[in-house]
This record gives structure tokens, sequence and C-alpha cells, in this order.
């Protein structure tokens, strides 16, 4: 078996791992579902790397959570609250079973995402992870309703994970370019709200 280069074995490809804090290396099930591409671990631990010192007592929102492994990667370093929106319903109910053996502070909406976004938000969200299904069309309208209808703290940090050859020609202006990697087919960047 294929070992990574810190000499463990590697997860299945049913599997996803938590990478640090509470419940690190807890084992995430990942559905063989249509579109879901779970964010890999060494890209997640890229991504953390980052936001180092931003998670802890944060309100989280994960726009298309698939797996859960953004935001319970957020949840096991100390986020405060995460809301996981999917669309699929089986996923969405594996999610709800997950978050509650781990009495996670989350809550799980089986929904679509660009739909439930244009309800407005009154209570705004500090983190965002959006990584859609790839050739959908779905990163840029989410991102213009995230900034339309009131989801963003003052500050938010707002994660985007995206096919690398799509262009990214009408996010909201006030979100800064902190970070950006390309892997393989895949580009991902973090940006910083200013309010």
């Amino acid at each position: 078996m294929r070992r990574s280069a810190a000499g463990k074995k590697p997860a299945s490809p049913g599997q996803v791992r938590i990478i640090s804090g509470r419940w690190r290396g807890r084992k995430i099930p990942v559905a063989d579902a249509e579109g879901l591409r779970p964010t890999t671990d060494r890209v997640r631990e890229t991504l953390f790397n980052w936001l180092m010192q931003e998670v802890a007592e944060q309100r989280v929102l994960d726009c298309f959570a698939g797996s859960g492994a953004l935001a319970l990667e957020a949840l096991s370093r100390e986020a405060s609250f995460a809301l996981l929106l999917e669309k699929d319903k089986p996923q969405a109910q594996q999610l709800n079973n997950l978050c509650q053996s781990l009495a996670a502070s989350a809550e799980v909406q089986q929904t679509d995402t660009l739909q439930f976004l244009q309800q407005g938000c009154s209570q705004p969200f500090d983190l965002v992870f959006i990584d859609p299904p790839f050739r959908q069309n779905l990163a840029e309208p989410c991102c213009q309703l995230l900034e339309q209808h009131g989801w963003l703290s003052g500050n938010a940090w707002i994660y985007l994970e995206t096919e690398k050859e799509l262009p990214l020609q009408a996010l909201p202006v006030n979100w800064q370019l902190y970070r950006e990697k390309i892997a393989g087919q895949l580009a991902y960047r973090l940006f910083r709200r200013e309010a």
C-alpha cells in the first residue's frame, strides 16, 4: 500500500480524516455521490495553516458541504458553530448523523445552496467555505449571494475552491485575495472581506 511522505497509510478513497484539533485522526466517510469531491487532506492542511489563528470561536458556513470535511475541521479546531448546506438528501442525512455522533455544535440543512442564500441572514458568518461541484456555474453566484444578503461578518474569511480553468470575473470588489494555490486540476483561494 502506498504511504504518504510522513509514513502513514493514506485514508481509503471512501474516507478523509480530520487533521488537527479535538477530533484529530477521526475518519469521515465519503459517499460515492455524483459531483462529490472532498477537499484533500493536503489542501485542507494548507488552508488551515493559512487560517492558523482565525478559526477558534468563529461562526462557520459550509456552502456545498459534501463530506463536511471543511466544517468539521474548523469545529475540531474550536470554531463555535457551523452551518452545513448540502443538496443531496442521503449525504445531508449522513452529515447530520456524523455531527450528532461528534456532539458537534452544527446544523445541517438539506437544501439547494443558491436558493437558501437568497433568504438572507440575521447572524453573519466569520469563515465561509465555498467548494461547489465543478463546471456547474455555482461559484460566482454563491459569492455574490453571500455578499448581497448579509451572510458575511465585517472581516470574514472566504475560502473558494474551483476548477483551475474557471475565470473569476464577478467576485465582490471588497474581497481581497490573501493566498492562492493550484493543485492538479483545482485552484484554491482564501479571501478576506473588507467591510
